[in-house]
């Protein structure tokens, strides 16, 4: 049995069985489920049965239908799992059917695998187009797998904002960028509130606009020169996947994955993120300058005119539910252990520190960067199609969980001591579990 089901809106949890041919979706009483949201019309858009199947159209609504947060500009077939976005609702399309061919299985090793080849091909598909970067690209899967979000940071002409769009068409996600300026202002991402008279009824009602944070993938570039009031705007969005305005709380399509870039060296005119803005990074990745044989292709590949275009190879449907299997990868106490031990040791006033963590650091990383340690080790370990997380994964994200999150002091400062540094020592210092502690 085919059915709509609301996930989002006013009508919450009803559902509607597809019967007959046809079905009206609206505001209107006549409607079969009427739909109270702000932005839909009286009759918003239908879906028919067509050649065994269903399909959506939209009934020229003023807001426009959405399948997958992707406008519908004819009929569009409908899957089971899609999505409809009409005015402030979202249903889903249903079908007690088996999973497709199409779906990934997550019951056995299969998923593993699959999950191990996809890896793969994104990466093949992105480098089609950016040249190098490869550890870049797989730590970046390793946060969107682990369902983190990432800053990047490097210089101009890296091709930072161009791999975010290309990730992007190639995982099939709804993708918008926000350019942060000093005078962009919090509306200005989530949304705003705006008067409008239907002009059957005369009735004026306010009606939400969504702002560009609507969407899956999120670059929000050059995210330090907007000032902390606009950037924490983004704070409930990356940690609650949810967006609050003018006392409504409106959920976010998932998967929700914000990419933020920065540039290192520029700092007239930038603020610097607030430590909890930082915090909700789960990475902060270096994009670094490429080797002269890739600059080199670089410059011969964008100065053709040769035009590539990436293959999708995942959906966002796949996406989710190879981020539920990350967090179903069991993770020995052992290990557990030792990113705990990791993080507890960045911080001068535990008995785990080290003496040169007390002389150079101010403040240490808190238990954010420890439930980090372990989603990434996880990711890492998944997407090279193992099941066993070993110490040696959370060692191999460790400089990008915690960099961010270890603050110096003036000792530090004046003797040329980084963050980067204290966290390479840290791992030749802190031993795992069952080792003896190495000499100071």
């Amino acid at each position: 049995m085919e059915k709509l089901v609301v996930r989002e809106g006013l009508a919450k949890g009803k559902e509607l069985a597809l019967k007959g041919e046809a079905v009206v979706l609206g505001r209107s009483s006549t409607c079969p489920l009427p739909l109270g949201d702000s932005g839909v019309s009286r009759e918003h858009s239908k879906v028919i049965r067509e050649n065994g199947g269903w399909v959506v159209e939209d009934l020229g609504s003023r807001n426009g239908t959405r399948l997958n947060g992707k406008p519908i500009a004819k009929r569009e077939k409908l899957s089971s799992g899609d999505r409809i976005q009409i005015g402030g609702a979202i249903l889903t399309y249903e079908t007690d059917d088996a999973k497709t061919k199409a779906e990934v299985r997550f019951e056995s090793l299969d998923a593993v695998k699959a999950l191990r080849d996809a890896r793969d091909r994104i990466v093949s598909e992105v480098q089609k187009v950016i040249i190098g970067q490869r550890t870049v690209i797989e730590q970046v899967l390793i946060a969107l797998f682990s369902r983190g979000h990432c800053l990047l940071v490097g210089v101009p002409g890296l091709a930072k904002t161009l791999m975010v769009r290309t990730l992007a068409s190639a995982l099939d996600l709804e993708f918008k960028r926000i350019q942060f300026t000093p005078d962009l202002m919090p509306s200005d991402i989530t949304g705003t509130d705006v008067l409008e008279e239907d002009p059957e009824t005369k009735e004026r009602n306010y009606r939400f606009v969504r702002g560009p944070i609507f969407t899956n993938l999120l670059l929000a570039d050059e995210i330090n020169r907007t000032p902390p009031k606009t950037q924490a705007a983004l704070l409930e969005a990356m940690q609650e996947y949810r967006v609050t305005a003018s006392g409504c709380t409106y959920d976010l399509a998932q998967p929700f994955f914000v990419l933020a870039t920065q540039n290192p060296i520029e700092q007239e005119g930038t603020y610097p993120l607030p430590e909890a803005q930082l915090d909700r990074f789960m990475f902060n990745v270096k994009v670094d300058y490429p080797t002269r044989s890739e600059e080199v292709e670089i410059v011969r590949a964008t100065t053709s005119d040769i035009d590539v275009t990436p293959k999708t190879v995942l959906t966002a449907k796949n996406i989710v539910e190879l981020q539920k299997l990350v967090r179903k990868v069991p993770v020995s106490e052992h290990v557990t252990t030792y990113a705990t031990t990791l993080v507890r040791s960045t911080r001068p006033k535990t008995e785990e520190a080290p003496k040169f963590i007390t002389d150079y650091v101010a403040w240490g990383a808190g238990p954010r960067a420890a439930q980090c340690l372990v989603l990434g080790a996880k990711a890492r370990a998944i997407l090279d199609g193992r099941v066993n997380v070993s110490c040696k994964d959370v060692q191999s994200v460790a400089e990008i969980v915690l960099r961010h999150r270890i603050f110096t002091n003036f000792n530090a400062d004046s003797d040329g001591v980084t963050p980067e540094d204290i966290v390479k020592r840290l791992l030749k210092e802190v031993p795992e579990p069952g080792e003896p502690p190495q000499k100071k």
